[in-house]
């Protein structure tokens, strides 16, 4: 079961959004020097990972793919499609599964001081015993001690005593939780996936996610970009805010068409789709029988209508498959109503529903196209029954 995550909102709505999540223990105010900066450009939303922040905290464990679970849930609630994503260490971890997973809801991803694998698993399992037997407080000073380099602690204790009480105010479950979310994680075999232009930042002297393990990112993902921040320890973003905030922003302007990668990713993801709903047989037949003038369109309605819509977790197939009935009916598109029909019929849905959607329909877009869709119904029905198919 999802969360719903604590978020702040930014900037122009009807820009393209930046979304950004963060280290385990923090909460959004981490990225601050970010966000002012950014949100001058684009929409940008910071959130809170289940159990830290101001965001719900369900008892463990969690799993990485829970919390990418709770982001695509946010991105649905705001009515949001592709974002551009950020993520810090745990964040970044969240991003590579979400990139992986959900290709269509990532324009581009940069990953900052994070890893593919957090492991060996048992120092996260020890540490999650220390925190749900001690108290987060506990061990607070010694988090954020790994996250700033000495040279800045030493020069601006304010800064390191405010990132204290933000570990501080994370909960103790939420906490232990993730660190069993990260003990469980390996993203490695996904790297390949990820299609969606990526930026790597590490600070040189990150003791939790060394250059080297982010090399591994870097090399794992095709279309990706590297960087050493020095110095730098785990909040790279905050001890070098104006060079992580301008990579970013040269990153996604860099960036701002979807890249021939993605597309493929999309198409791919809407084939399945469209497969699924339709049937094998005819969408070969439209593949199949596209010219050069109509392959465009093609392209066009698998990316956008079953890559995009269709493949939206929302809703199920059944639902889209009864809305879509609906609609067609109301808009008296004869042809696709037929097609729709049909493969509704195929898929196991029942005439009886069928009944209800047309009888609904005639209240509230005319009885003229129910009847005619009840035409239809009626001669699908007679075909399936038989033998004829379609």
């Amino acid at each position: 079961m999802t969360v719903t995550l604590n978020y702040e909102q930014y900037g122009d709505l009807t820009k393209p959004t930046v979304l950004f999540l963060g280290s385990l223990g923090s909460d959004l105010s981490m990225w601050g020097p970010q966000i002012h900066a950014l949100a001058t450009d684009w929409n940008v939303v910071a959130a809170d990972h289940r159990g830290h922040g101001a965001s719900p905290a369900p008892s463990g464990p969690y799993t990485i793919e829970e919390l990418a679970g709770d982001v695509v849930a946010l991105l649905d609630s705001l009515e949001l499609g592709a974002v551009h994503y950020v993520g810090l260490s745990l964040g970044g971890a969240v991003g590579q599964w979400l990139a992986a997973h959900h290709p269509e809801r990532v324009r581009t991803l940069t990953l900052l001081c994070t890893s593919p694998a957090f492991q060996p698993a048992q120092p996260w399992y020890d540490r999650a015993a220390s925190v749900r037997n001690d108290g987060l407080a506990s061990i607070a000073d010694s988090i954020v001690s790994r996250w700033f380099t000495p040279e800045l602690a030493e020069h601006d204790p304010d800064l390191v005593a405010r990132h204290v009480e933000m570990v501080k105010g994370t909960t103790d479950e939420g906490y232990a939780a993730c660190c069993e979310a990260l003990a469980t994680w390996d993203g490695r075999p996904d790297l390949a996936r990820i299609v969606a232009p990526t930026l790597v930042i590490a600070g040189e002297q990150d003791p939790a996610t060394p250059p080297s393990t982010m090399q591994q990112l870097a090399d794992g993902i095709a279309d990706s970009a590297f960087h050493v921040l020095s110095p730098g320890a785990h909040l790279a973003n905050v001890e070098q805010a104006g060079r992580v905030t301008k990579l970013i922003r040269e990153h996604i302007s860099s960036r701002a068409t979807p890249s021939a990668a993605h597309r493929t990713a999309a198409f791919e993801e809407g084939l399945r789709e469209r497969r699924s709903v339709l049937g094998d047989a005819h969408v070969d037949r439209s593949i199949e029988s596209a010219t050069e003038f109509t392959r465009p369109f093609q392209d066009f309605i698998t990316r956008t209508a079953w890559g995009d819509i269709w493949a939206r977790p929302g809703l199920d197939h059944r639902t889209r498959r009864l809305l879509t009935l609906a609609i067609l009916t109301a808009v008296g598109n004869e042809h696709e109503l037929d097609m729709h029909i049909r493969a509704a019929l195929r898929a196991g849905i029942d005439p009886d529903d069928l009944v209800e959607v047309f009888l609904h329909t005639a209240v509230y877009a005319g009885v003229p196209n129910s009847n005619r869709a009840f035409a239809l119904g009626k001669q699908a029905l007679a075909d399936t029954e038989g033998g004829a198919g379609s």
